[in-house]
């Protein structure tokens, strides 16, 4: 499969493809003239990386984790550790922040009380 067709079956852009390449989550393989080709399987495999940005992960973690994505997208066992880490990352920031925005409304809460009313 040309990289075109690749694009086209995933919605995915060509220089993102090429970027996932790069970083070492999708295999492509060039003929003699040079241009790219995907196997069969390239479409699954990018559906699984997109789906695993959208989990938050970067590539570089997705790089890692790939060896044990099966084909339904599930993670195995082997890596779900760093799932779980990723996982509590969030979980922490996610405190952070809702301790962060608490402040802030109770910042702006205190301010407005203290504004002159207007006639």
């Amino acid at each position: 499969m040309k990289i075109g067709e690749l694009a086209a079956a995933t919605d995915t852009s060509v220089r993102l493809l090429r970027y996932y390449e790069e970083q070492g989550l999708l295999a492509s393989y060039r003929l003699d003239s040079g241009h790219r080709r995907y196997d069969d399987d390239a479409p699954a495999a990018v559906r699984r990386i997109r789906a695993l940005l959208d989990a938050g992960l970067p590539t570089r973690v997705i790089r890692d984790l790939l060896p044990c994505v099966r084909q339904d997208g599930t993670v195995a066992e082997c890596r779900l550790e760093t799932l779980q880490e990723h996982l509590q990352g969030l979980d922490d920031r996610i405190s952070v922040l809702s301790e962060t925005r608490t402040s802030l409304a109770a910042l702006i809460s205190a301010s407005r009380t203290h504004m002159p009313a207007l006639a």
